[in-house]
C-alpha cells in the first residue's frame, strides 16, 4: 500500500491536470448543443487509458453518444474485470447558485469544485489512475476491460443495445464502477443495492391560449392550479403512493434486514443540520434509511407554466407542465409503473382539461451478492485503506444500465463509490474530497489484487 501512496504523491499535480482536462469539457448529454462535447470528451478519455497503460482503447459509435471501450488482456487464462464510468454530467442550472465557473475546476478546502468532479468523471477517473499505477508497476494481476458510456445521465438510451451487439467482446467476471458513494469520510460502504426508476412528463392543457385572467378566471381551468391539485392527490397524509397496484411487488424486508440495514451509521440531528431543514418527512412506519433504501418514492422534480418574468402578467396560462421522478425498488418494473402512473393521472383528470403524460427514461433497481469474490475482494481493500470493514448499504439512488447489464451480458456488478453526501452531486456546487480521490485509487488497485487471488481458489 505504501508503494502506492508514493506513486500517487509523486503524481497527484498529473493526476489533477488530467483530470482537470475532462472537467473542463461540457459533456452534458441532455442538451443537444453539446453533442460535439461529448465527443471531445470522449475522445479525452481515449487518450487517458491509452497513456495509462492499455493495449487498445477507441471511441465507438453507438445510436447515440460514443462509448469509449478500452482493455488490457495480459492473459486470456485470467479473469477479466470490467469497469464501468460515465463521462456525461448534469445540465448546470441554476447557474446563479454556483461559487464558481461549474466548468473551470478550482480546489477549496481540498476539494474539486466543478460539475462531473464527483458523477462521475472524478469518480471515473480513479480507476483509470489505479490502472496506470498497475501497468506502470507491471503489478496487474488480472486482465481489465473499460467501458466508458455518455448517456448515463439520460437512462444510458443506447447502451443497452450496443452491448448486446458487443456481448462476446465485453465479457468478464465482474463489473467493477465508482458512480455510488460511501458514509462518510472514514467510513467505507459497499452499495449492494439500488432503486429503480421511472421518469416522466405530464402535460395539463386548458384553453387553446393564455387568457385574460380577469375575463376568464373563475370561469375557465387554470392548468396550473389543476396540475397542482393532481400531484397533490398522487400521495396522501401517511406518505404512501395512491396509485392502485403501486405496491403490488413491493417486497417487504424481513426485521431481522430491515435492523441489519439500519446498523449503518445515521445521524438525524446532523442530517438536518445539513440540508437546514426543521425535521425530515415520508413514508409513515420507515426510518430515514430505508425511506431512501428499501421503499419506492415518488418526486416532483421540476414544474412549470405561466408567467414568471419580472413583474406581472395577468393571463391564465394554456398550458402547464410537470416532470416525476418514481424511485423503485427491486421487483417493481419500471415500465409497468409507468403505465399505471399513466392511467391514475388520466383517471383523476377533470373533464375542463386534456392531459398528456410521456414516459421519458427507466430502469430497474438492483440487488448484489455480498458472499461473491468480487464483494469480499473490495471489502478487504477497502478495510485496508480505511481501517475498518465497509458497511454494505442500499442506495436511494438508480443507475438503470446495472440490471441491464445483468439481464444481457449475465455479470453482477460491484459499487465501490468514493462519493459523499455533501458532495452535491446534480446540484450546483458538486464538488469531490482530493482525500477522497487518492483513497479510492488504493482501494481500486488492491481490490485487482485480491480479487485475482480469490478467483485462484
Amino acid at each position: 500500500m505504501k508503494e502506492i501512496q508514493a506513486y500517487i504523491k509523486k503524481n497527484e499535480a498529473r493526476f489533477l491536470d488530467e483530470l482537470f482536462e475532462l472537467i473542463r469539457i461540457p459533456s452534458i448529454s441532455s442538451s443537444s448543443e453539446h453533442k460535439a462535447d461529448m465527443i471531445r470528451c470522449a475522445e479525452c478519455w481515449q487518450k487517458n487509458l491509452l497513456a495509462a497503460g492499455a493495449d487498445k482503447a477507441e471511441v465507438v459509435p453507438t445510436d447515440g453518444n460514443p462509448v469509449v471501450y478500452g482493455e488490457k488482456i495480459i492473459d486470456k487464462k485470467l479473469p477479466v474485470v470490467l469497469v464501468y464510468g460515465h463521462y456525461d454530467v448534469m445540465p448546470i442550472d441554476p447557474i446563479g447558485e454556483w461559487k464558481s465557473q461549474p466548468f473551470e475546476p478550482e480546489i477549496r478546502d481540498g476539494k474539486i469544485f466543478a460539475r462531473g468532479a464527483d458523477d462521475d468523471k472524478g469518480q471515473s477517473f480513479i480507476h483509470a489512475k489505479a490502472f496506470e499505477f498497475l501497468t506502470k508497476t507491471d503489478s496487474l494481476p488480472c486482465n481489465v476491460k473499460f467501458m466508458i458510456e455518455g448517456e448515463e445521465e439520460i437512462g444510458s438510451q443506447s447502451l443497452a443495445k450496443w452491448c448486446t451487439k458487443n456481448k462476446k467482446l465485453l465479457q468478464a467476471d465482474v463489473i467493477l464502477l465508482s458512480d455510488t458513494s460511501m458514509i462518510d469520510r472514514d467510513v467505507p460502504s459497499i452499495t449492494c443495492g439500488l432503486r429503480g426508476l421511472a421518469y416522466l412528463e405530464v402535460e395539463v392543457k386548458s384553453a387553446n391560449r393564455d387568457l385574460h385572467s380577469g375575463h376568464y378566471g373563475g370561469a375557465v381551468a387554470n392548468p396550473i392550479n389543476v396540475l397542482a391539485k393532481m400531484i397533490a392527490s398522487l400521495t396522501d397524509a401517511k406518505g404512501r403512493i395512491k396509485i392502485k397496484g403501486f405496491y403490488k411487488d413491493v417486497v417487504r424486508l424481513s426485521d431481522d434486514k430491515r435492523k441489519e440495514l439500519n446498523m449503518a451509521p445515521f445521524n438525524l440531528k446532523e442530517y438536518r443540520k445539513a440540508l437546514d431543514i426543521a425535521d425530515i418527512c415520508g413514508e409513515e412506519g420507515y426510518t430515514t434509511i430505508e425511506r431512501t433504501g428499501i421503499r419506492p418514492s415518488l418526486d416532483v422534480c421540476g414544474i412549470w407554466g405561466g408567467y414568471t418574468g419580472e413583474s406581472a402578467k395577468t393571463v391564465i396560462p394554456s398550458t402547464a407542465y410537470a416532470k416525476i421522478s418514481m424511485r423503485l425498488v427491486p421487483n417493481q418494473n419500471h415500465l409497468k409503473i409507468a403505465q399505471l402512473f399513466q392511467k391514475h393521472f388520466e383517471s383523476i383528470a377533470p373533464e375542463c382539461v386534456k392531459v398528456k403524460v410521456t414516459n421519458l427514461h427507466g430502469g430497474q433497481g438492483y440487488v448484489a451478492p455480498t458472499d461473491s469474490p468480487a464483494y469480499m475482494a473490495a471489502s478487504k481493500a477497502l478495510q485496508d485503506v480505511y481501517g475498518k470493514k465497509p458497511v454494505p448499504v442500499r442506495s436511494g439512488g438508480s443507475i438503470p444500465i446495472i440490471s441491464t447489464f445483468e439481464e444481457i451480458l449475465g455479470i453482477k456488478s460491484i459499487m465501490m463509490g468514493f462519493g459523499l453526501s455533501s458532495d452535491a452531486i446534480h446540484s450546483p456546487n458538486e464538488n469531490f474530497p482530493i482525500y477522497n480521490f487518492h483513497k479510492g485509487i488504493e482501494a481500486v488497485a488492491l481490490f485487482y489484487r485480491y480479487f485475482a487471488d480469490l478467483m485462484k481458489k
